[in-house]
């Protein structure tokens, strides 16, 4: 199976090593670093001016990623590893999770080294490592990437029932855009903290033509058929992230408590209806493998199941590539001509 074509890109929101460094522990004034490098029980500390950046990637078929042209951060084309998730403890108790990730070059030397919080970080409070993980990375970077349905949902059957996401099971038939009635192969579900890259985004009722309320996680993109280009994108067809419509008012994420997301998976990357709303259900690739049952993790990775063959991408808008101002507002002047 060929590695995912560069138009697979995905964005991440880093810091860049030196935005995090330890104030208390053997490594004392050192800034973040991989794990064989890291010491349990260092105190690290958030700089007051650090700022995230965009890391754009591209998985590949072996579990590494390639940084990707136009990212703000790091050198286009060099290897991106995944090298471990890392937990820390603040004073009050809480814990906060942090992706790790390994940029090389050439000579297979380490060029930088980036941070991925999954919950925000406050700057200048402790942060005491407490545990290095690096068999759990890639599955939890897969479940930022799984798109997810939260409980309550009403997705549209093939006899145009409307039932909620939570009694979907395998083998019932939904209703799917451009192949009509389709199988569902399989139901993912998981409850997590709904901080940071797991927050909900909530669609409020009518904001996108929506009959009700839709909430679904950031990474969940939502197809438009613009009558008019108001987006500039140069097509009429888009998919575009819930995190990219985000604009304060009538959509808003939801930071807080815990959600319980489930995952729609079909033989092919489909565009469904849930709340009324065409919504792309789960594309399986070399990034959100990791999350699936490992039959399916199995199929995808020998070629038979080929989401790549059809997965939608060629209508996803990247961030930088929406027009200025609010985009929700855009998409729904586009939609009604």
């Amino acid at each position: 199976m060929n590695d995912f074509a560069p138009y697979s890109t995905f964005n991440l929101s880093a810091y860049r090593s030196g935005a995090l460094q330890v104030s208390h522990g053997a490594n004392l004034g050192d800034a973040l670093s991989f794990a064989d490098e890291l010491v349990l029980d260092d105190t690290y500390f958030l700089k007051s001016n650090a700022l995230k950046a965009r890391l754009s990637v591209v998985p590949g078929r072996t579990g590494a990623f390639t940084i990707a042209q136009r990212s703000d951060v790091g050198c286009a084309g060099a290897a991106l590893h995944l090298d471990s998730c890392l937990t820390f403890m603040s004073p009050d108790g809480r814990t906060t999770e942090m992706l790790v990730l390994v940029e090389v070059d050439e000579a297979g030397d380490v060029a930088e080294v980036y941070a991925l919080p999954l919950s925000p970080l406050m700057a200048k409070t402790d942060l005491t490592l407490v545990g290095i993980d690096k068999e759990s990375a890639h599955t939890k970077l897969a479940e930022i990437a799984c798109v997810s349905f939260t409980s309550g949902t009403r997705i549209t059957m093939a006899t145009g029932e409307q039932r909620r996401v939570e009694d979907l099971r395998v083998g019932d038939r939904v209703l799917t855009r451009d192949d009509g009635p389709q199988v569902l192969r399989w139901v993912g579900q998981s409850t997590v903290r709904a901080l940071g890259e797991f927050a909900p985004v909530l669609i409020k009722a009518g904001t996108m033509h929506n009959a009700d309320d839709l909430i679904v996680s950031p990474e969940h993109r939502l197809f438009v058929y613009q009558r008019t280009d108001e987006l500039g994108a140069g097509r009429a067809e888009v998919l575009i992230k819930a995190r990219d419509l985000v604009n304060g008012r009538t959509v808003v994420q939801l930071d807080g408590g815990f959600v319980e997301y489930y995952q729609l998976l079909f033989d092919d990357h489909q565009i469904i209806y849930a709340e009324g709303i065409a919504a792309e259900t789960l594309l399986a690739d070399m990034r959100t493998s990791p999350a699936l049952p490992d039959e399916l993790a199995k199929r995808l990775e020998t070629g038979a199941l080929r989401h790549s063959d059809r997965s939608y991408l060629d209508f996803s808008l990247s961030t930088f590539e929406l027009a200025e101002g609010d985009v929700t507002q855009l998409l729904r002047r586009a939609s009604t001509g």
